[in-house]
């Protein structure tokens, strides 16, 4: 595909990049190791190993040089695999643990970022490998630096497997205590889904689906402050000029994206897969999803108003991107992670933005409750039924959303665990101290919802 830029366009792509924060967010290559599997974890990982070195040693470079050329910033070069859950045919958590240091070794070699993929596919029930695996997960979050893991536990066609999400909030706990020198940061680089997609470049999430093409390119974009700035350009104009506004950046946004993530692709003779629209903002001033909403007229986001302009947002972003490209994939919307976003961090201490208005706001947006921190002492059963809560608004409504949730070891509310980089630092928030223990330990799966009733 060739993509022809005017003169204007040009002048735009490089005002976005030099004064509203603007980049690609990631380069995503997604690399099918399933016929990596083998009885000795030994083996399986060192097949891993090499097939990872093989398919992906060339993109760091690559990914830079084209970035170079067209003056965009590309922030992460990632890697996502096949759930690991299905590499390991001896189902055992050691085993598990020797290939995700066999996944991490490689990706510290060749310079990448993140790769996701230590996953398992658990919305309908556990096989062997799949428990095994979620098992293995504080050890190896605590023993990697670059391993990202998710597991999918529920989904409309299937409900919510309650077991799963128990079992989940135990690994979180122990994860937490395991990493509890670097602020729990294991937890940070955990999410549990329900109706999970197969092709999303951003971490903690990304894997590799198996109905995927062997290897292939993905791009996540993002975006705020180009879309921030178009707004703040705008003045008073009515809700649905606005809308007209965010789609007109979203478009922008998403035609360099593509060109960028086609460029590797073509160069690396792979396939390219999609774009994904999402605004994924940082810590950054300016470069904030909460920043958007406060110029959309919200006072302080977290304010009522708060989960109607979100709506708007991330309906005018895929609308937008939906214009610029037929490659559309992944999440794409708009994320509103607690620690990564400048104006929840502040939202959050300002006491304006609880976890329920959050938990309300995911309704309408990309993902779930991402990046918020919770008491060290929180216990297991509490957590299990905050991810059932936010898992359930996706099972309920056909829609993708998670938790990625950091019970901080020793933290209490009102202080803060950093991290550091894009993961930022994340304000204490309080869960509500009333007990779900017998709800939750019930077990079982909370059935798929009916929709031949539905109006």
């Amino acid at each position: 595909m060739t993509t022809a830029y005017t003169q204007r366009e040009i002048l735009e792509t490089l005002r976005m990049a030099e004064l509203e924060h603007f980049d690609v967010r990631t380069v995503t290559m997604g690399i099918n190791l399933l016929d990596c599997a083998h009885d000795d974890p030994r083996e399986a990982g060192r097949r891993v190993y090499e097939k990872l070195v093989r398919h992906a040693s060339a993109l760091p470079q690559t990914v830079t040089k084209i970035a170079e050329e067209l003056g965009i910033r590309v922030a992460n070069r990632r890697i996502s695999i096949s759930p690991v859950s299905l590499i390991a045919t001896r189902p055992e958590p050691a085993s598990y643990v020797t290939i995700a240091k066999e996944i991490d070794r490689a990706a510290l070699e060749m310079g990448f970022d993140f790769v996701g993929g230590y996953s398992a596919l658990v919305h309908a029930g556990f096989t062997r490998a799949a428990e095994a695996l979620i098992t293995s997960i504080p050890e190896a979050l605590s023993e990697t630096k670059r391993l990202c893991s998710s597991v999918n536990a529920g989904s409309s066609r299937t409900g919510l497997n309650m077991d799963a999400v128990l079992k989940i909030a135990s690994a979180l706990k122990e994860t937490a205590y395991l990493t509890r020198g670097e602020g729990s940061i294991g937890c940070a680089k955990f999410v549990v889904f329900a109706n999970a997609v197969e092709d999303n470049p951003f971490m903690a999430g990304a894997f590799h689906g198996t109905g995927l093409p062997e290897v292939v390119i993905h791009v996540g974009v993002s975006g705020p402050g180009v879309v921030c700035e178009a707004i703040k350009r705008a003045g008073p104009c009515d809700l649905r000029e606005m809308a007209d506004v965010v789609k007109r950046a979203a478009f922008k946004i998403t035609r360099v994206g593509e060109l960028i993530g086609r460029s590797v692709a073509s160069r690396l003779n792979l396939p390219f897969g999609i774009v994904d629209l999402s605004l994924a903002p940082t810590p950054q001033l300016g470069d904030s999803v909460g920043e958007v909403l406060e110029a959309m007229g919200l006072q302080r986001t977290g304010a009522c108003g708060s989960t109607a302009a979100l709506a708007l947002l991330t309906d005018a972003v895929k609308k937008g991107g939906a214009m610029a490209t037929s490659a559309v994939g992944g999440l794409s919307g708009a994320f509103i992670p607690v620690s990564e976003d400048a104006a929840m961090i502040a939202a959050v201490e300002e006491g304006v933005l609880s976890l329920e208005k959050l938990e309300a706001m995911t309704s309408v947006c990309s993902v779930g409750l991402d990046m918020v921190a919770v008491p060290g002492d929180t216990p297991p059963e509490t957590l299990a039924g905050f991810i059932a809560d936010e898992l359930m608004i996706g099972v309920i409504n056909h829609k993708t959303t998670a938790v990625r949730v950091i019970p901080a070891y020793g933290k209490k509310v009102g202080e803060k665990v950093s991290f550091g980089g894009l993961l930022g630092d994340a304000p204490i928030q309080e869960l509500r101290a009333l007990s779900c223990g017998s709800f939750v330990r019930r077990g079982g799966q909370i059935p798929a919802p009916i929709t031949s009733l539905r109006n």
